[in-house]
């Protein structure tokens, strides 16, 4: 501790304290969530992968530097690799089906959890955005609060989306027809770029509450929020292995998503349009369902809007099963 109290000097201002290095007389750069907060440095955050519920380094051993809008150093975040990918589709395929197992109603139940505790760490949120995408604090509270309450409004569609997309259809003859939703599966998602939060539960959200599991790749220049909320879903009562992030370089990461033969679905909507058909060939290989980004880019799509929410965005990661049931006598 006197090694670290000699670098530094304190000045006051009023009954305010700032902590200075004495070599430049300039406050201490906030890096990593570290806070020079009195005589001492708060304890720096360290980024890792979400695979299987547990919070593993990459198995490369490598990092890369995250780098805030204004272009200060943020934060290390975990390189992920090709065996990370395989390592997160095996635990999303482990958990997978009991996770729709579940009843409807307790994975509304989940959701709203999840909803809850980032309502508890809004704060934290809020400054994870401001820093990564340089926007307003109050651009930044609502992207925030609006990722919270999709939350909330995917949870009330768990048990109703059903009767939306599965149907009961007229036949003639002595027979019962449905069409039932099931879930997919296993889904790749690549997150959106430039949104870190917002843009992110926009597309997760819809994925799992059918009750798939999912392997996302973050963003590669805006990774922190995504981390941050696998914490918020590792205490949320989501069993482990229905989320799992892998964050690092994207063009060492899509590729293998988007070919593994283990993937049900992939979801490119974050995906630079020039991607797109890449990553489609690939996908192609076993008949994965795939989500085009829009053909314009998403520099100008609106998170807010009402549009990037839909019951019917369920539908894009359910199989419909028809059965026939005889009428009996």
């Amino acid at each position: 501790m006197a090694t670290r109290r000699a670098a530094t000097s304190t000045r006051r201002r009023g009954g305010g304290a700032s902590i200075v290095g004495r070599a430049s007389r300039q406050p201490l750069a906030t890096v990593n969530g570290a806070v020079a907060r009195g005589d001492r440095i708060g304890v720096r955050k360290t980024y890792k992968l979400y695979i299987g519920g547990a919070f593993p380094r990459t198995e490369s051993g490598r990092a890369y530097e995250v780098f805030g809008a204004k272009g200060q150093l943020l934060a290390n975040a975990c390189r992920g690799t090709r065996k990370d990918i395989r390592d997160a589709v095996r635990a999303a395929r482990s958990a997978q089906p009991g996770w729709a197992a579940k009843t409807a109603y307790n994975r509304s139940q989940i959701l709203y959890r999840i909803a809850e505790l980032m309502e508890g760490r809004r704060d934290q949120f809020i400054a994870e955005v401001t820093l990564s995408e340089g926007v307003t604090r109050a651009r930044a509270t609502r992207g925030v609060d609006a990722a919270i309450d999709r939350w909330v409004w995917y949870a009330g569609w768990a048990d109703k989306y059903p009767q939306l997309i599965g149907t009961v259809n007229p036949v003639a003859g002595s027979y019962f027809n449905f069409s039932v939703p099931e879930p997919t599966g296993v889904v790749g998602i690549i997150a959106p770029e430039g949104s870190s939060l917002i843009g992110l539960v926009s597309r997760l959200a819809p994925v799992i509450v059918s009750g798939n599991a999912a392997v996302v790749i973050s963003s590669e220049t805006r990774p922190l929020p995504a981390v941050t909320l696998t914490e918020v879903l590792a205490t949320s009562d989501v069993p482990g292995g229905v989320v799992n992030l892998i964050t690092g370089l994207r063009r060492e990461l899509v590729g293998h998503l988007a070919g593994h033969m283990d993937v049900n679905a992939l979801d490119a909507f974050g995906a630079a349009p020039a991607e797109a058909a890449g990553l489609e060939e690939l996908a192609v290989e076993n008949v994965k369902r795939f989500v085009r980004p829009p053909a314009d880019g998403l520099d100008r799509y609106d998170w807010l809007d009402d549009a990037a929410q839909s019951p019917y965005l369920i539908g894009e990661y359910v199989e419909v099963k028809t059965v026939w049931h005889p009428i009996g006598a």
